[in-house]
């Protein structure tokens, strides 16, 4: 009997099912996004590829899913910035991904953005296969430009990922059923692949409209602002290191740019002319300071708040995520926490490292947007007519900032939070633009710093020198890319194809080493901090930046606030006031302090007593909704009996206990169950070392 189920007819409609269901909308209308729509139920191709407006149907369609959950649920750290604090250790994914500790098994692996990406290529590749059967004209050309583009994207991801994956441009129904390569393709070189996806952007550059032209009220569809960045950005991919193997012998793997040097010299050429389009365009900038906030500050605060008119200089690409239908798990997982309230108890997964959080200079605006010390917590162990407040938290506890609760707009669900996906901005361009012209010529121009420069300019910090030597300004890049992406998914790949990752693990283990025994950078790095006792508004659209703290390193002052009563704390907060106010702090008698050892654990003694004297009862004092791997765990050695703590060195899971060069740059393809990759496709081949 034939297997109807192993028919490329078959496959064709199961994956394409999702996608054709999206109506065509008046794009100047942001109230709903394109992705929220009521189902389109056909699944005739052959009759939505007759209309055009079916078609763009389909085309915006094929949106949905490209930025699946893994990218950042299991990808989203291990870059040196962002780390995961889920449960538990060394059984679970998120925590061993994180730490570079793979295997082709459940659950050290990582599924969905392969079987994902694939189910989107088909779907552009069905778009491509009907779109250029039908008479040409300006939005058909539009249209074929942007699923091109659509699909370019998919196998970005899948190469930065995987390295080299299989090849597939046609539709499987166009493809014949006999040859074992179309239900089962093999490998194919990412250069091959990435040769062709930015020859089609090239094409595709000139067929989209701008934003300006295209009539939309937000960048949630691509336009040639967006094809330009992303052409930029797969063309230094595709000129940069990565883990490569000879794929006919499965032997050899070894970071390395491929071997054809004048290619390589184009692709950076390539990704300059598109960088240098978008800017001498004219239409692009960063969002500058308004109403209070520095300009970073107000980009995300915008951003979460959904003011797209705000961001859409700045943002050139976002993923569109509003609704029931269309909500991914993003929200949930990028967020500061939240024991509960408005905003529901949502637990932190994932925390800054505290080399991080200290490595940015002095009024630095980004560090503030970008990194929280504090968390949404109840004062009075959630007895009714709670008091919500932020509460200060440890260097083991530093959480992310930029997509906080508070800053967000009511959301659809618990875990749908209406919150969109960025993912290509200016500021990405400007610094791309940097660095391809420090490449080409040979060290910085005066075009690539002043790009450069304005980056550093809106952060508050353009007085720090640029250094004039070509290694050293990519070195500055590498930085300046970490203070200004983290948390956007990128900083991980980025270190890969900047051959960078080795030195960077290397480095981050030894500043936190460094920082655990208070020496080299960080001798004189406070211990003692002093946090002022502020409520939550509870409100959706609260501004709220930062804790304000005080550090505390005159010894009188310590001798003060580490002798912390049990009871009548009416005398001990007298003198924190005094001590705020010495600062120039301005407090009333009903302000209330408490002092936190930023080295010792969230709940240690000293820290769960310190926050009672400010009102914390019970659990309160010493919780946080943050998994426990880390806010449990000091941060110093001294504090952690003259040892590191495990979650630094030691134990077996200390940070990137797995990584090991020239393997895990990659991740292996799963290889347990039916749906992944190497049970269901014996043609494939497994990543050297697995």
């Amino acid at each position: 009997m034939k297997n109807i189920y192993n028919t490329p007819i078959f496959l064709r409609k199961l994956v394409i099912l999702p996608s054709i269901f999206v109506a065509v909308l008046a794009m100047n209308s942001c109230s709903e996004d394109f992705l929220d729509q009521p189902a389109y139920n056909s699944l005739d191709t052959e009759s939505v590829f007759k209309n055009i407006d079916t078609a763009e149907m389909f085309v915006l369609g094929c949106y949905r899913g490209i930025v699946p959950t893994e990218m950042y649920y299991q990808l989203g750290a291990g870059d040196t910035v962002t780390h995961s604090s889920e449960d538990g250790s060394t059984n679970n994914s998120k925590y061993n991904i994180a730490n570079y500790q793979y295997d082709a098994y459940t659950p050290n692996t990582v599924t969905g953005i392969y079987s994902a990406m694939y189910a989107v290529i088909e779907r552009t590749n069905i778009a491509v296969s009907g779109l250029s059967k039908m008479e040409a004209s300006t939005k058909r050309d539009a249209l074929l430009a942007e699923v091109k583009a659509i699909r370019a994207f998919c196998y970005y991801n899948l190469i930065r990922v995987y390295g080299d994956v299989p090849s597939v441009f046609k539709p499987l129904d166009e493809m014949d059923p006999n040859d074992p390569n179309t239900l089962y393709p093999k490998r194919t070189s990412r250069d091959e692949i990435y040769d062709r996806i930015i020859a089609d952007l090239q094409e595709s550059v000139t067929n989209v409209p701008s934003f300006g032209q295209s009539g939309y009220a937000t960048t949630e569809r691509l336009t040639k602002q967006g094809v330009n960045a992303l052409l930029a950005r797969i063309a230094l991919y595709a000129a940069g290191y990565s883990l490569r193997w000879d794929l006919n012998t499965g032997s050899g793997a070894m970071m390395s740019r491929r071997s054809d040097n004048s290619r390589i010299q184009q692709l950076y050429q390539i990704a300059d002319n598109a960088c240098a389009a978008i800017i001498n365009g004219g239409t692009n900038s960063l969002v500058q300071a308004q109403s209070g906030k520095s300009g970073f500050e107000a980009l995300w605060f915008n951003f979460c708040q959904r003011k797209f008119s705000v961001t859409n200089s700045e943002i050139l690409w976002q993923i569109a995520e509003y609704g029931a239908n269309t909500n991914s798990a993003f929200g949930v997982y990028a967020n500061e926490g939240s024991r509960g309230g408005t905003y529901g108890s949502r637990k932190a997964l994932q925390f800054i490292l505290p080399s991080y959080y200290l490595s940015f200079n002095q009024g630095d605006k980004r560090r503030d947007v970008s990194c929280t010390s504090y968390s949404v917590y109840f004062l009075n162990n959630g007895l009714p007519g709670d008091t919500w407040v932020n509460a200060g938290t440890t260097f083991s506890c530093i959480l992310s900032g930029k997509f906080r609760m508070g800053w967000c707009v009511a959301p659809q669900a618990a875990d749908a939070r209406n919150l969109n996906i960025p993912v290509l901005r200016y500021a990405d361009v400007l610094l791309m633009y940097a660095e391809t012209q420090n490449y080409l010529n040979g060290g910085p121009t005066a075009a690539g710093t002043a790009a450069f420069m304005q980056v550093r300019n809106r952060a508050g910090i353009g007085a720090i020198p640029v250094p004039s030597g070509q290694q050293a300004f990519e070195a500055a890049i590498v930085q300046e890319r970490k203070w200004e992406f983290a948390g956007e998914f990128n900083l991980r790949t980025d270190l890969i194809r900047m051959n960078r990752l080795a030195s960077e693990i290397d480095a981050t283990k030894q500043a936190m080493k460094n920082l655990s025994n208070r020496t080299g950078a960080y001798a004189n790095t406070p211990v003692y901090r002093l946090y002022k006792l502020e409520k939550n508004a509870q409100i959706y659209g609260d501004p709220f930046l930062a804790l304000k703290y005080i550090d505390i390193t005159s010894p009188a002052e310590i001798a003060v606030i580490t002798n912390v009563p049990t009871a009548d704390f009416a005398n001990y907060q007298t003198a924190l006031r005094a001590i705020a106010v010495a600062h120039g702090q301005t407090t009333t008698t009903d302000d209330k302090w408490y002092p936190a050892n930023m080295f010792q654990a969230y709940n240690s003694t000293f820290n769960s007593n310190a926050k009672r004297t400010a009102g914390f009862i019970g659990a309160a004092a010493g919780q946080l909704q943050i998994g426990s791997i880390i806010y449990t765990k000091p941060t110093g050695s001294a504090e952690n009996g003259g040892t590191y703590p495990n979650w630094i060195e030691g134990g077996g899971d200390g940070l990137f206990y797995g990584f090991v060069p020239n393997k895990t740059e990659l991740l292996p393809f799963a290889a347990q169950s039916a749906g992944h990759p190497l049970v269901d496709n014996p043609n494939l081949s497994q990543l050297p070392g697995y």
